[in-house]
């Protein structure tokens, strides 16, 4: 009985303890500048939309498997260039300091660009 009545309040202490770590990744969300919180929504996005198409894929079937593989691997790439240059444009990273964010994001566009060629060259 003593066990259970540990377990229960352990419970308790692990809700108040998620919930405290919640607060706090919010009260300092809110002090992150709004260029990265726009780049942070992007890459929610685009990994919203390759968890939908494995979700169609899984319901529908995948006859064009080659439009199923370009359309996940484009989300997929895409979020890692954006995560990429959330990295680089961020200001309280050191080690890219010296890097114009105009630089950052060119990078991020040409990169892009290259991946989607990619892509439409695998989709035949």
């Amino acid at each position: 009985m003593g066990r259970s009545g540990s377990g229960s309040g352990t419970g308790t202490g692990t809700t108040k303890d998620a919930q405290a770590l919640f607060q706090s990744l919010r009260s300092a969300y809110v002090a992150t500048p709004n260029n990265l919180k726009i780049i942070d929504l992007y890459i929610v996005f685009a990994i919203v939309t390759a968890i939908i198409q494995v979700v169609y894929m899984a319901v529908v079937g995948s006859f064009p498997f080659n439009s199923f593989l370009s359309g996940v691997l484009s989300c997929v790439g895409t979020a890692v260039l954006a995560v990429s240059l959330r990295i680089q444009v961020n200001k309280d990273n050191k080690e890219f300091k010296d890097l114009p964010p105009e630089r950052a994001f060119a990078d991020f566009v040409l990169c892009n660009l290259v991946l989607h060629l990619v892509i439409m060259n695998f989709l035949g």
